[in-house]
This record gives structure tokens, sequence and C-alpha cells, in this order.
């Protein structure tokens, strides 16, 4: 019989490599890897309306794009973020709407946990700058790095990757100075342990009582497990989010943060299933003086 600490550790793979067939024939830059393309619809700007020589309006379609990106099959646990997750579709969606509006115009965005850099690259289609991070752990930057040259052409920003572990208390001068330049905070499936998102809000409360005032949306899964304890399925990562949300919001003594969850009644630009156990928040903060 295998003890506990000579059992393998358990694997996960991301479900949306099931619900449509993504994966690519290309070579992949080391074994165990694919590569995947996720075509989305590129609208056009709400003021990009030409008109022809007779004076009509010239209607242009929606191009078809695609968000190519190296990623691992299966991981542990751990590094999950070498995986793409149905969260950052979402979150994918929502860049693009934001984008479309004009709200991404001359903003610096900061994406926490990037994992493979998905969200990070639709971010750059819009906004003046995106800082992308992640742990450096099991090569994840290194990933990131190399999907930004499978995705130059969608890179309209300057584009910058930046390790940020949530664990850690010291923060580089570099990083510090970013952060304090950052408009807008994004993170996508970063939600499936309690010590991880304890650390995480941890992380997040640090940036956004940063000047100046910061919108954060957080786009998660809830992952429902059946326990005894409750008789009942329920989402315990979920419920811990929650409760440090709360907690950090009533008690944050160096910022006024107002929450609120978001309807997802927002167009649909790429191809995923948005069930109904996505949800996405909006923190918006206020530094007290």
């Amino acid at each position: 019989m295998e003890t506990e600490s000579e059992m393998p550790e358990m694997t996960v793979t991301s479900e949306i490599y099931q619900e449509y067939d993504y994966k690519t024939k290309l070579k992949p830059s080391q074994e165990g890897n694919v590569i995947s393309e996720f075509p989305f619809l590129l609208p056009l700007s709400q003021n990009s309306c030409t008109f022809d020589d007779d004076d009509d309006l010239d209607i242009e379609r929606p191009s078809k794009a695609c968000v190519k990106i190296e990623h691992s099959s299966k991981t542990k646990i751990a590094l999950e973020g070498l995986q793409v997750w149905r969260g950052a579709f979402l979150l994918g969606d929502l860049l693009i709407h934001l984008g479309l509006n004009g709200k991404l115009n001359g903003k610096t965005v900061l994406e926490l946990g990037a994992g493979t850099g998905f969200t990070s690259f639709v971010a750059a289609l819009y906004a003046k700058k995106v800082i992308c991070t992640d742990i450096d752990l099991g090569g994840i930057l290194e990933l990131i790095k190399l999907n930004a040259k499978y995705n130059s052409e969608l890179i309209k920003s300057q584009f910058k990757v930046m390790p940020l572990d949530f664990k850690e208390i010291e923060w580089s001068r570099q990083l510090i100075q970013e952060i304090q330049k950052v408009d807008i905070v994004v993170a996508a499936d970063v939600i499936y342990d309690d010590d991880v998102t304890a650390t995480f809000i941890s992380t997040a409360q640090r940036i956004m009582n940063t000047n100046p005032p910061k919108v954060l949306y957080i786009v998660m899964e809830k992952r429902y497990v059946f326990t005894i304890e409750h008789m009942d399925s329920v989402a315990p990562c979920y419920e811990t989010f929650l409760a440090l949300l709360h907690k950090v919001k009533t008690e944050n003594v160096h910022a006024t943060w107002t929450v609120e969850q978001l309807p997802l009644d927002f167009p649909k630009y790429f191809t995923y299933d948005r069930v109904k156990e996505l949800v996405l928040w909006k923190i918006t903060s206020k530094v007290v003086k």
C-alpha cells in the first residue's frame, strides 16, 4: 500500500479541451505541450464608420482572429497556469467589450496569475500598456514570452512580462513602480485553493490600496463538490473568496472599496460554453487620504 508521500500528485485537465477542438498540428517548443488556436470575432471600433465616394455608409464586417497559445494538456494543480481555463474566455469577452467602448484607451492593465498570457494578449489589443504577471515557477514566464511571439500581431500596446508571487512579501522596486501606474487589474481562474485565494486577496488589497484609484475585474468558475458536512453540493473555494472579500471591504482602513457582481450580458466573442458557474466581480478602490 502506498503512503501519502509515495502517492503521485494528482493532475488536472481543463474542461475546455473536450468542449471544442482547438488543437493544431503545429509543433510545440517542448514535449508534452500542444499549440491551440482559440478563434474569436474581432469587431470594429464603434468609431470606425467610413463613407464611400457617394457619401454612403461603408459597412465593414467583423474580422475573424485567433489567439495562438502553446500550453500543457494536463498539469499538477500547482502548475495549472500552464493550461487555458474557461474564465480566460469570459474575461477576454469583457476586455473586448470594454475596448470597443473606449474604456481601455490610454489605460495600463495589470494581469495577475496570467498563466499562458491569453487574457493579456486580448487586453493588448486596446490598452496603452499591459503588464502580464505570474509566479516564476515551472517555466510559466518563459511560456508567456513564447506565446507573446505567437500573438505579436494582436499586441498593439506596450507589453511587459514580470514575476509576481502572491506569497511574496517583498516586491521589487521595479514592480512597485509599475503598479503605481496601473489603472485596471484583471484576473481569471485564480480561485482554486483556499491558501491561494487568501494570498490572492492579500495581493489584490495591496495593489488596490495604491494610488491612483484602480478597478479590478475578477472572473472565476464556481467548482462544486458534495460534502457530508453540508449534505449538499457546495463551492468551498468560492465561499472562501466571498468571506475574505467581505472582510477586506469592511476592515480596510487604507481605501474604500466598492464591490459588485456584474451581469454577463455583454457579447460573446470567443468560442466556448458560457456556463452558469462563471461569475464576474468588479472592485473599485478609492484610496483614503
